[in-house]
């Protein structure tokens, strides 16, 4: 799994691999990628540029915390060679948190931060997995993914 980060030096170290290891728990609860190496773009954005990417593919004139653009038709890409073994690498599309609105939503819900963008990249990483919540039966599934990500990596509400 290989995660590109934009703004890289937005969040200290820890941060990044605890977001790491938020994809990593929720790509291997799905067997079809198990096999495959993934690739996940993630972008830091301001609340303005959020608002112009809301406005853009939402039509909702304002900042949102998270928005997800999986690849379209994604299929795997030829071999990577990783030491002696080999994997197909498929990048699952991207996701973009605005840290202002995650560091809004923390203070509101009572928790960290890093435990919101914790929440958010898992959010992300789903819609990019094919999950959406749209009816009650797909957010309820939605919900039950999120939660046993978080727990997956010791992150309790």
């Amino acid at each position: 799994m290989t995660v590109y980060w934009g703004k890289q030096n937005l969040l200290p170290m820890p941060t990044q691999t605890l977001l790491k290891q938020v994809i990593s728990r929720g790509l291997r609860f799905h067997p079809n990628y198990k096999n495959v190496s993934c690739e996940i773009n993630i972008s830091f954005v301001t609340p303005t540029e959020m608002a112009g990417l809301n406005k853009q593919y939402r039509g909702k004139d304002a900042p949102t915390d998270v928005l997800s653009f999986p690849s379209a038709g994604a299929i795997p890409m030829p071999v990577k060679r990783r030491g002696n073994r080999r994997k197909p690498v498929l990048n699952l599309g991207d996701i973009v948190i605005c840290p202002y609105v995650a560091e809004c939503q923390a203070l509101e819900y009572g928790h960290s931060t890093e435990r919101e963008l914790a929440f958010l990249t898992a959010h992300g990483l789903l819609h990019l997995l094919g999950y959406d919540h749209n009816t009650a039966p797909e957010e309820e599934a939605m919900i039950m993914m999120q939660k046993k990500i978080l727990t997956g990596v010791g992150i309790e509400r």
